[in-house]
């Protein structure tokens, strides 16, 4: 029974990296395709990718495809989330009427 088990958990991280090995070749051609030619930027290595990534997702919050502030205002009450979301939008509000030319 433990042999089994041990074979599933070595299956389960061998696939795992190899996954994780196919995403990172992924961002390392897409980034050297695309970055070079669009905004003159140098290609990157197999590890720069890899750090790409993890980057990305910590930036991002994580494998649960929610951002920070997501997370955040998940743990507020249905009130406070209200509260949040008035002075978010009034300082988008503000920032957006400034921005605005006046009328003539």
């Amino acid at each position: 029974m433990r042999m089994i088990m041990r074979k599933k958990a070595l299956a389960f991280v061998i696939v795992g990296l190899s996954v994780l090995a196919g995403f990172v070749q992924i961002v390392l051609m897409l980034w050297n395709w695309l970055m070079p030619a669009i905004f003159g930027l140098r290609t990157v290595t197999y590890w720069q990718a890899l750090g790409l990534m993890i980057l990305s997702w910590i930036l991002t919050g994580g494998p649960t495809r929610m951002g920070p502030r997501r997370r955040y205002t998940s743990e507020m009450t249905p009130e406070e989330r209200a509260k949040f979301r008035e002075g978010l939008l009034s300082r988008v509000g503000n920032r957006m009427s400034s921005q605005e030319a006046p009328e003539a």
